[in-house]
C-alpha cells in the first residue's frame, strides 16, 4: 500500500511548503487509520534530509517518491522509497531506512541486533542494515511482477543524526554481512548517499515502477521455493507419523481448494504435549510454501519461532526464513484474504487485543482468519497459561462462522512426547490437581520421573544429561524477578534457594534460541521460553507459588516474580472479586507446571521449594506402577 506518492519535483515542493508531514498524516489517516504526533514529527524532521539527498541534478525531476509503503503480505513499512530507471531502461528502485538515532551500541551473541535509546533507556532493535536488507527480500520474495520484470531493488539505510566518529559500533564486524548487502550512510554522508541513488535512478517513471510493486500479484518466488525444497529432508525431528500425516493431508486439500475457489476455510487441530501439532504446522509451511501459495507460520510465543527458525536454516537466507515466521499481532490492519495459509501454532496463547499495552485490533482470532483464505489452529487449551490467553475451540468456531468460513476439526490422539505415555499427561493432572483421572496409581510405560531434594543435584542430572546431545534443560515456575541490569550475565543468578546454597540464573536476554543453543543449560528457562519446544530430558523447579497443605495442591498468585506479565491484572481483580481471581490465577498456575512437566520427551526430574510438595509427588511416585527399572 502507497501511504504518500509523488514525483520527485512534487515531493521537493511539499517539503519547501513545509506541507509534507501534513500531506502524509492525511493520506495515513484516509488509508490505514490514526498516527501518533512523535511519528509525525519524524516524518517532519527525516524529510528535510531526504530533501537534501534528493534536490540534485543527478536525480531526475519526474522519478516516483513514496513514503511509509506498507509491503503486501506483512505490516512492514519501508521509510523511503525512490523509483525510476538505470542506465539500461531497466525499472529500478531504492528503498532507504530512515533513522533519527543519536547512539548505538553493539550486541554480541544476537544475529543484526544492536542497542539504542527508544523511549526511555536503552533497547535492543534491528540494525538497520539488516531491516532494510530484510524489505527487500520480503519484496523479491513474494511480489510476482518484481519477480517476472527483474525490477531491481537496492536497500539502505540513513541515520542521518548519527555521528559515526563517536558510534563506530554501527559498522562493527558483527554487522558486516548486511551492511555489505544495504549499506549505511551516517550525518554528514547526504553527498554519499546521493551518488549511491543515482548509480541506480539514471531516469525518470513517473511513479511507474511504484505502481508495479505496490500492485504486483503476492506469488512466493522461485528462488524461495527451491532454498526450501528439501529443507525437511534429513530432520528426523519433523518427519509425520500416523494421525500427524493425516492432519497433514485434510489441511493440504483445505488449502488447496480454498486457493482454487476462493472461499475461507478454518481448520482447528487439537492436540496435548507432544502429539506433533508443532511438527505439522513446519512441514505444512514448507510444503504449501512449494505449492506456489503465500503461507506464515504464526505464533504469539517468539521462543518457538524463533527455534524453528534457527532449524531450519541452512542454504536459504535468514531473511527468508524470518519473513516466513510471523508473530500473531500483526494482522490488525490486513486486508481481506491477503494470504494464501496462515498455520497458528500454540494457537491457545492467542490474545483479544495486540501490542505491548493490548490496545491494537480487535482480536486476533478474527484478525487471522479475515486475512487469510485458510488458516489451521493448532490448540492445547490446557496450555493457556496468560490472563489474557483466549485460544479456544469455541471462540474460533465463534469467529470462523462469521466469516462463512467452512470449518473441521481433528483431533491428535498419538502421543509422542513423554515417551508415548498418555498415561503420564493424565497422572499428572490428577497430581496436580487439574482433575481427577483413573491413572491416580500411576500409568503404564517406561517415562523417567523422579523428585530431587536438592536443586544442585538436579542440575548435576541435567548437566549429565545434556553432555549427550544437547537437548536437556533447567526450567522454573516465574517466580524470581529476570533483573533487568543483569539479563546478559549468566553469573548473575535471579533464581536463589538460600536452605540449599543454590544460585542460578534465567535464560539471557542476548539470544533468542535459548533452547538450542550450546552453553544455556547453565541458565533456567521459563514457559515462555520453553512451551511449544521439547527436550530429552527436562529439570523442573516447581516455586513457592504451588504448595502442597491439608491434602490439597494450592497455588499463590502473590508468590510470583513482579517481573512476570502473565498474571498482569489478577491483583487488582482480587480486590474486587477475589474467588474469580483465585480461579483464574490458579488455573493459570497449574497449567503453567503441566505445560513445563511434559516438554521432557524421556525424562522429567522435578525439584519443589515446598518441601511438603515434594514429600507429596515422591509419595505418588511410589505409590505408581509407572517406573521400570
Amino acid at each position: 500500500m502507497l501511504i504518500y506518492e509523488s514525483t520527485k519535483n512534487e515531493f521537493c515542493n511539499s517539503v519547501l511548503n513545509d506541507t509534507i508531514s501534513d500531506e502524509i498524516h492525511a493520506s495515513y489517516q484516509k488509508k490505514i487509520g490514526n498516527i501518533s504526533k512523535k511519528e509525525i514529527g519524524a516524518w517532519s524532521d527525516s524529510m528535510q534530509y531526504m530533501y537534501k539527498v534528493v534536490q540534485s541534478e543527478e536525480i531526475p525531476n519526474n522519478c516516483g517518491i513514496a513514503i511509509e509503503f506498507r509491503i503486501p503480505s506483512s505490516s512492514k513499512r519501508v521509510d523511503f522509497i525512490i523509483s525510476g530507471k538505470d542506465k539500461d531502461q531497466t525499472s529500478s528502485v531504492v528503498i532507504v531506512e530512515l533513522k533519527r538515532w543519536e547512539e548505538v551500541h553493539k550486541v554480541e551473541g544476537k544475529d543484526g541486533i544492536i542497542m539504542t535509546p527508544l523511549g526511555r533507556g536503552l533497547h535492543e532493535t534491528t540494525h538497520p542494515s539488516y531491516q532494510a536488507w530484510s524489505y527487500y527480500n520480503l519484496i523479491i520474495s513474494y511480489n510476482e511482477t518484481v519477480q517476472k520484470e527483474n525490477i531491481g531493488i537496492h536497500p539502505c539505510a540513513f541515520l542521518h543524526s548519527l555521528d559515526k566518529e563517536k558510534n563506530v559500533e554501527i559498522e562493527d564486524s558483527l554487522y558486516r554481512f548486511y551492511i555489505e548487502k544495504a549499506p549505511i550512510f551516517t550525518k554528514g554522508e547526504v553527498l554519499k548517499l546521493r551518488r549511491f541513488i543515482s548509480k541506480f535512478i539514471k531516469y525518470g517513471d513517473n511513479k511507474e515502477a511504484l505502481y508495479k510493486i505496490d500492485g504486483g500479484r503476492l506469488k512466493p518466488s522461485k528462488s524461495l521455493q527451491d532454498s526450501l525444497t528439501g529443507l525437511l529432508k534429513g530432520k528426523e525431528e519433523f518427519i509425520m507419523i500416523d494421525d500427524q500425516k493425516v492432519t497433514f493431508e485434510l489441511a493440504l486439500s483445505m488449502a488447496k481448494s480454498s486457493f482454487n475457489d476462493l472461499n475461507k476455510r478454518v481448520l482447528i487441530v487439537e492436540g496435548g504435549p507432544g502429539t506433533g501439532k508443532s511438527v505439522i504446522a513446519i512441514n505444512l509451511l514448507v510444503g504449501l510454501t512449494n505449492e506456489g501459495m503465500v503461507v506464515h507460520y504464526v505464533s504469539k510465543n517468539s521462543a518457538p519461532r524463533n527455534v524453528f527458525a534457527a532449524k531450519l536454516k541452512g542454504s536459504i537466507t535468514r531473511s527468508h526464513i524470518d519473513n516466513l515466521f510471523k508473530s500473531s499481532g500483526i494482522f490488525h490492519d490486513c486486508d481481506k484474504n491477503v494470504f494464501d495459509v496462515l498455520v497458528v501454532d500454540e494457537a491457545h496463547r492467542l490474545n483479544a487485543k495486540s501490542g505491548m499495552f493490548k490496545n491494537r485490533g480487535e482480536n486476533q482470532i478474527k484478525e487471522i482468519i479475515n486475512a487469510s483464505k485458510f488458516s489451521i489452529f493448532f490448540i492445547d487449551e490446557s496450555q493457556k497459561i496468560d490472563i489474557y490467553d483466549i485460544g479456544e475451540k469455541s471462540e474460533i468456531e465463534k469467529y470462523a462462522k462469521m466469516f462463512n468460513a467452512h470449518t473441521e476439526a481433528i483431533k491428535l490422539e498419538s502421543q509422542f512426547r513423554c515417551n508415548g505415555s498418555d498415561g503420564y499427561l493424565a497422572w499428572l493432572e490428577d497430581v496436580l490437581g487439574i482433575r481427577e483421572t483413573a491413572n491416580y496409581d500411576g500409568f503404564k510405560g517406561q517415562y523417567d520421573f523422579k523428585v530431587i531434594d536438592d536443586p544442585n543435584e538436579l542440575k548435576r542430572i541435567i548437566l549429565e544429561k545434556n553432555s549427550v546431545n544437547n537437548k536437556s534443560r533447567l526450567l522454573a515456575g516465574y517466580c524470581w524477578d529476570w533483573k533487568k541490569e543483569n539479563r546478559n550475565k549468566s553469573n548473575a543468578h535471579d533464581i536463589v534457594v538460600p536452605e540449599h546454597n543454590f544460585s542460578i540464573s534465567w535464560n539471557l536476554d542476548n539470544t533468542f534460541t535459548w533452547a538450542i543453543d550450546k552453553d544455556s543449560v547453565n541458565e533456567v528457562g521459563c514457559i515462555h521460553t520453553s512451551q511449544g519446544l521439547e527436550f530429552d530430558y527436562v529439570g523442573v523447579i516447581l516455586g513457592p507459588d504451588i504448595r502442597y497443605k491439608d491434602g490439597n495442591i494450592i497455588t499463590d498468585f502473590n508468590a510470583r516474580a513482579k517481573t512476570d506479565q502473565s498474571l498482569r491484572g489478577v491483583r487488582r481483580l482480587a480486590r474486587e472479586h477475589p474467588e474469580k481471581a483465585k480461579k483464574i490465577a490458579d488455573e493459570i498456575i497449574k497449567n503453567t507446571y503441566r505445560t513445563l512437566l511434559t516438554r521432557g520427551q524421556k525424562g522429567c526430574y522435578v525439584y519443589c521449594c515446598d518441601k511438603r510438595l515434594g514429600e507429596y509427588i515422591k509419595a505418588r511416585v511410589e505409590k505408581s506402577s509407572f517406573l521400570q527399572k
